[in-house]
Parts: structure tokens; C-alpha cells; sequence
């Protein structure tokens, strides 16, 4: 991972890193980049605002801190997935599996992974996005390309695009727990008891994934 904080946060103990990140990500996820106060941040985590700043040398590189461990927690996910036994349909339900668990037990990184899109953190996106999208698209490229291979799947899809219309339902499906306007929209088309039956997404999206994967019999 590349280090966006200065080599003194190293160097302190593992238990109060933790809270001052801890810290950094509620006050971010509540506030917004904009909003978010370093001086509130290390007044709540416990420390002097002159030893946040030993550590991070601006608000920027507090949040891209963040970002980094956000990537770490993904790379752990694909790097499970990857070395699990199972063909593509399996390990594509085992990352819709990993996009609700880990939407629920990490809300906060999924709103400020959403607050990343906007326009105005458009400066951090797109020094974050290549490498923060690279992640996935080589996993399920790599699952892509060794299912048509096998004659798994379609080989008439072409497995870019199908990479990305996967990618885009699994971000939109963590959107949907932990944003409070998508958790509303998923409501609307699914029912208003969607977020209670996480076993009646995931057969709507395999179910989903598989008609659009699977070869499709030539008309006529």
C-alpha cells in the first residue's frame, strides 16, 4: 500500500493508530471531506492537534490514509475469493456475499468511498481511481477470461464491458446498505423489507448473472 501519512504514525502503537483512523473515518463519513474538521479529529481521538500534524501532513493525506486501509480490507476480500475452489458463477456469489457483509460491518468507508465520486473530491478520484478499480477489474477479468476458456460462459460477450456491468451491480448493491438514498431506492423496486431477506438478493442476482453469462442457444 502506498503510505500517505509520515513515518512517525509507524511508529506509534497499533491500538492508538486504530482510534485516531477510527476516529478520522466517522468525523469524514459524517461531514464529508469538506466538512470534516482535523482539529475536531485529534480532539476526539485524543491527541494535540501539533501531533496529527506529526503524523499527516494535511487533512488530504489524513483521508487518503483511509482510502489506502479501505483498499487493504478489498485486496484481503479478492485474494480469499481468488484461492477459494469454485467456478465463476460460485466466487461471483461469494463477492455479492463479501459486498453485503462487508457493507454492513464497514458503513462509514462505504459513504466516504461514495463521497470519493463526487465532483468535488474530483482532484483525489482521479489520483485514487486507477489503482482503487484496478483491484477489481483484474479479479474479474482474470474469472472472465478463464471461464470462456472453459466454455462457461458466452464467448460472444466481450469480457471488459462484462467485467464492468458485474463491478457496477455489486457497487451499486453496497451503495444500497449503507447510503440512505439508495437504501430508499432499493425499497422502492425490491419492498420495503429488501434489507431484512439477504438471501432473496443474492438469488435475484445470481439468477440475473447467470442468464446474462450463460451461452445463449442461436435463433433460428
Amino acid at each position: 500500500m502506498e503510505k500517505y501519512h509520515k513515518e512517525t504514525f509507524s511508529r506509534i502503537p497499533a491500538e492508538k493508530q486504530q482510534r485516531i483512523l477510527d476516529t478520522a473515518v466517522a468525523e469524514f463519513a459524517a461531514n464529508g471531506f469538506p466538512g470534516a474538521n482535523i482539529n475536531v479529529i485529534a480532539k476526539k481521538a485524543g491527541i494535540s492537534i501539533g501531533a496529527m500534524y506529526k503524523y499527516f501532513g494535511s487533512k488530504e493525506d489524513l483521508f487518503l490514509t483511509i482510502i489506502e486501509r479501505a483498499h487493504g480490507l478489498l485486496e484481503e476480500a479478492l485474494d480469499d475469493i481468488d484461492h477459494s475452489p469454485g467456478d465463476i458463477f460460485q466466487r461471483i456469489e461469494m463477492m455479492v456475499r463479501a459486498a453485503q457483509r462487508y457493507a454492513r460491518a464497514f458503513p462509514e468507508l462505504h459513504q466516504i468511498y461514495l463521497d470519493l465520486t463526487s465532483e468535488g473530491l474530483s482532484h483525489m478520484s482521479r489520483k485514487l481511481s486507477g489503482k482503487m478499480e484496478t483491484i477489481t477489474a483484474r479479479f474479474y477479468e482474470k474469472l472472465i477470461d478463464s471461464a470462456m476458456a472453459q466454455g462457461r460462459i458466452d464467448p460472444r460477450l466481450d469480457p471488459r464491458v462484462t467485467a464492468l456491468c458485474i463491478d457496477n451491480l455489486i457497487l451499486m448493491l453496497q451503495y444500497s446498505y449503507t447510503s440512505d438514498y439508495f437504501r430508499e431506492r432499493m425499497k422502492i423496486f425490491i419492498g420495503p423489507d429488501a434489507l431484512l431477506d439477504d438471501e432473496k438478493i443474492v438469488r435475484g442476482m445470481m439468477g440475473f448473472i447467470k442468464g446474462a453469462l450463460l451461452t445463449q442457444k442461436q435463433p433460428g
